[in-house]
């Protein structure tokens, strides 16, 4: 019986990742879960928001996670890696310019302000990390 070398069996060789699409990716799930959450919280906001606020922070909510899943595509060129991370980045910061400027006007309270924040800050710290060690990513 042939045995995987334990190399192998973590995973662990450049170039190799153990996942097999953006979909299990801790940080493309989180960020999935904030661009729901986002819009769900959205709904009951005024009409007057519609083409305002709710249309800039559901699109750059969404466009965090779709980055991530273009970064994953791109893992063959790490500098078109970096950069869709880089740009899920932008984003995230962004939507947490959208959440401040939604919580002012009072459309969220401060404890949900300050949970969707720790959210993006999760992000952020989380494809930081993944922009310091694309080797462990890119193919």
């Amino acid at each position: 019986m042939n045995r995987p070398s334990s190399e192998q069996q973590k995973g662990s060789r450049m170039g190799e990742s153990k996942y097999q699409s953006h979909r299990e990716i801790r940080v493309y799930r989180v960020s999935f879960e904030l661009a729901l959450e986002v819009f769900k919280l959205s709904e009951v906001w005024p009409n007057r928001e519609r083409f305002g606020l709710i249309d800039q922070i559901r699109r750059s909510s969404r466009s965090v996670c779709s980055n991530i899943a273009e970064a994953w595509r791109k893992r063959s060129y790490r500098k078109h890696f970096m950069s869709k991370l880089s740009d899920a980045q932008y984003e995230c910061a962004e939507t947490e310019t959208w959440i401040e400027i939604a919580h002012s006007c009072g459309y969220i309270c401060l404890e949900e302000s300050e949970r969707l924040m720790d959210q993006t800050d999760h992000i952020a710290a989380m494809l930081t990390k993944m922009i310091r060690s694309p080797e462990k990513w890119c193919k």
